[in-house]
């Protein structure tokens, strides 16, 4: 039994939209530090701050992608490994 998988992909709607909200994002925040009524050691911070947030989301994405991939290809080997015992199984065979 060979069931195909469904890939779940984004749509290239969903992708600008994400892309969008992200810039957006990013710009607002950027143009509210540059003018708040900051010294620029207070500016620097914050700018240093939203930076390291930036990546880090970029890298928790990129690493809970990563994991969910490898429990797909764990799934598979598991389910590929049962198809292979059921087919070779013979109910009728005696056991001695």
């Amino acid at each position: 039994m060979n069931t195909p998988s469904a890939e779940s992909k984004s749509t290239t709607a969903f992708l600008a939209q994400a892309a969008i909200a992200f810039g957006i994002s990013f710009s607002a925040t950027i143009i509210g530090i540059l003018y708040l009524p900051l010294d620029v050691w207070q500016r620097g911070f914050l700018s240093m701050t939203t930076l390291f947030l930036v990546s880090s989301c970029f890298t928790l994405a990129k690493v809970v992608r990563d994991q969910h991939e490898a429990s797909k290809v764990h799934s598979r080997i598991d389910e590929a490994r049962l198809e292979k015992l059921i087919a070779e199984h013979d109910p009728f065979k005696v056991a001695s």
